[in-house]
């Protein structure tokens, strides 16, 4: 292929259309006008059960066709790509059929709602790697800039060996009881709560950033608000005073853990929907014996490092400004100090996933990698059930 000549096509399909297919979309049309990449993303359909909201999602989104089952959409021609973006419940077999039908999959974190399905899944794809085939889970956060470029620091060996890893992930969308009963408050569909919406993600940062894993667990979690309107019901009460129009929720509105990691670093993890206040307020802190690093995702173009060797009268954390062409990812945007926001994480995602089939390389997070939170994730649920009993992770 000349300089001149455009890079081939690759043909997307998306399944689902809401809040992570919005994102997923942004990171599809984008990838290719921020960075040079050697296979053209292309829109080719997108898949969701209403056809009036499915065909309103295509054009709002820049798809070129919208199509109401997804085994069409797999069966597609124009499609190399499959985009996995609905409930938990559905992504086993989605993504196992379309490994079958020898496409791609990128899958939306938490990679399945259960173990058996998460290794359904890793077998698949380990299979399909055989044929050429690539499969990752979206875990959007390690394409924060200055979250990849902190691996890059702990990996460089810059904090020594690691004592602590703590981190967080609040939320407030849930603290209204009148909130209705939707999919993700119901385990059928979502699997888990706050513990594998953000929960999954904080266990992927742990294992990413340190370049370890987590070696097992003590956990609590709570559901705080146990019933709420069903959804299209006005207060959910009969006239007779009844909870005619309520609905058990069946899910973890928060959960709280604690870890040892493989070298004996301890973490600890704490995960809310009910957090008032909180915004979506992801926060990491690595202590080493050389150092730390801080991250607040509501402050994502920055790092707090600090090197423990410096000085006492000047020691302490510094801010790191992650915007400079060196750092992970900035080559292809703007001048340094003009910050990156949320969506741009998918654009890096895309950007990541186009290279690594263009390459014939699995990418990371594989879903060998999904399966190892997935088996995390079961693990402080089992021990919740057991009085935070010390449940090591298989």
């Amino acid at each position: 292929m000349s300089n001149d000549e455009p890079a081939p096509e690759l043909g997307i399909g998306m399944v689902g259309y809401a809040f992570m297919g919005a994102a997923h979309s942004q990171g599809w049309r984008t990838a290719g006008r921020a960075f040079d990449l050697p296979l053209r993303p292309r829109l080719a359909a997108v898949c969701g059960r209403d056809r009036g909201q499915v065909e309103a999602a295509a054009a709002r989104l820049g798809w070129d066709a919208a199509e109401t089952d997804w085994r069409v959409l797999v069966a597609r021609d124009d499609v190399q790509l499959v985009d996995i973006c609905t409930p938990g419940d559905s992504h086993a077999e989605i993504a196992v059929a379309a490994l079958a039908a020898g496409k791609h999959v990128l899958c939306e974190k938490p990679l399945a709602n259960t173990v058996a399905e998460a290794e359904a899944m890793t077998a698949a794809a380990q299979a399909a790697a055989a044929r050429g085939q690539v499969a990752m889970v979206g875990f959007n956060y390690r394409r924060v800039p200055a979250l990849s470029y902190a691996r890059q620091l702990v990996a460089q060996g810059r904090l020594g060996a690691l004592r602590h890893v703590r981190l967080t992930y609040l939320q407030d969308w849930l603290t209204d009881p009148a909130f209705p009963l939707v999919w993700r408050l119901r385990r059928e569909h979502a699997g888990s709560g706050a513990l594998g919406d953000l929960g999954a993600h904080l266990v992927d940062l742990a294992q990413f950033l340190t370049g370890e894993a987590i070696a097992g667990v003590s956990a609590l979690t709570e559901t705080f608000i146990k019933e709420r309107p069903l959804p299209g019901s006005s207060s959910g009460l009969t006239a007779s005073g009844g909870t005619g129009g309520l609905g058990a929720v069946t899910v973890d509105d928060a959960a709280l853990f604690q870890g040892r990691m493989a070298s004996g670093a301890l973490a600890s993890f704490e995960v809310s929907r009910l957090a008032a206040g909180r915004k979506n307020a992801l926060s990491v802190e690595l202590n080493g014996e050389l150092g730390s690093l801080s991250f607040d995702l509501e402050r994502l173009n920055e790092l707090s490092y600090h090197d423990h060797a410096e000085p006492a009268p000047t020691a302490g954390f510094r801010r790191i400004l992650v915007t400079e062409p060196e750092h992970p990812y900035l080559s292809g945007w703007w001048p340094p100090g003009h910050g990156l926001g949320y969506e741009h994480t998918f654009v890096h995602q895309a950007r990541d996933l186009v290279h690594a089939i263009a390459a014939g390389e699995q990418p990371a997070p594989s879903f060998a990698d999904g399966l190892r939170v997935q088996r995390v994730l079961a693990a402080v649920e089992e021990s919740a059930a057991k009085n935070s009993a010390y449940i090591p992770v298989s």
